[in-house]
């Protein structure tokens, strides 16, 4: 890169960054980590992190650990940073902080939500569904008595399956900060089926996977699109009769990574298939009726891959199955 590029990056950018030569000595302080640090580069150049960073320790972990380290620093005025930390070819070292109080703040603040969520509606939920069934339980009820009582259980438990996905959902549409790293796609792809794999072999269902090698990074949130994989993966596995197959593929090129995940299962039929990603719908089918579901699920992927600057779309036929396919722009783009 131009050494005029890399002076300005250096100098402009939001995240503070710090050198060490191979003596641990500091050389290098930018104006973002001076700020950060609430320190000026006249009082730390020349000088080693113990003499001006004692009191931070993770950052003094980052400075003296070997090989690439990830830490949270706590700094100054209670402000909290990502800190990264790599040894170079030359035995400098760079440190890289990344403000993230915001971030960790809403993150902490839906968590409180969920909770809340939780207590205040999922725990009276839970409630009417126990006497729902004290009330099967109670005497004989006619065809039509019985008929009710099952619809309100299956209301119920529908209103408890929407509940933390509602949360989500809000969130994301909210804006709310997502992280911004390189996502390795296939470990992303084998925690998701290693997860849910118990249910695959519940069904005797068979999982296959096919993935380009070498597959091109993608930017973004990982534990997200690890929420959109899920989401695929499941809702193949839950709505395919026992003893099928699933099949998840992932390949890409320079511009773009794609994934599909395709089964054999229930399939959807045409008229259902625009309405798949609007939040709420579920099929009509009988099958898909008589298992809980919120109907939030594929709304909440698809908001998450655009979130991403990706796409997602669906094809399917009804008693054949159905495939649904992700694109994210490729960190080489």
């Amino acid at each position: 890169m131009d050494a005029l590029v890399s002076e300005f990056l250096y100098r402009r950018s939001p995240d503070g960054i710090l050198l060490a030569d191979d003596t641990g000595m500091i050389t290098e302080i930018n104006p973002a980590a001076a700020a950060l640090l609430g320190v000026t580069p006249d009082s730390v150049i020349g000088r080693y992190p113990i003499q001006v960073f004692k009191a931070l320790p993770a950052l003094m972990n980052l400075f003296n650990r070997e090989g690439d380290q990830t830490l949270d620093v706590r700094l100054p005025r209670k402000r909290l940073a990502a800190g990264m930390a790599a040894t170079l070819a030359d035995g400098r070292r760079i440190i890289l902080l990344h403000d993230v109080t915001e971030q960790r703040e809403l993150e902490s603040r839906r968590e409180a939500l969920s909770s809340t969520m939780t207590h205040d509606l999922r725990n009276p939920i839970s409630a009417l569904t126990g006497y729902t069934d004290l009330v099967a339980r109670t005497g004989e009820l006619n065809d039509e008595q019985a008929y009710f009582l099952k619809r309100v259980q299956q209301t119920t438990q529908k209103l408890y399956d929407v509940a933390g996905d509602l949360v989500d959902l809000v969130w994301l549409e909210a804006g709310m900060p997502m992280k911004h790293i390189s996502i390795n796609l296939r470990d992303v792809i084998s925690d998701v089926i290693a997860t849910l794999n118990p249910l695959a072999e519940k069904k005797s269902i068979s999982i296959f996977v096919a993935i380009q090698d070498p597959l091109p990074p993608v930017m973004g949130d990982p534990d997200r699109i690890k929420v959109v994989l899920s989401k695929l993966l499941h809702n193949a596995l839950l709505y395919s009769d026992e003893e099928r197959m699933v099949a998840v593929h992932a390949w890409g090129d320079t511009t773009a990574a794609f994934c599909s995940i395709a089964d054999r299962g229930f399939g959807i039929s045409e008229d259902e298939i625009e309405m798949v990603f609007d939040r709420l719908f579920r099929s009509k089918d009988e099958r898909v009726q008589a298992i809980p579901g919120g109907g939030l699920g594929l709304t909440i992927a698809r908001r998450i891959v655009q979130r991403h600057g990706g796409e997602i779309s669906a094809s399917s036929s009804l008693d054949k199955g159905s495939t649904f396919t992700f694109r994210l722009p490729s960190a080489q783009a």
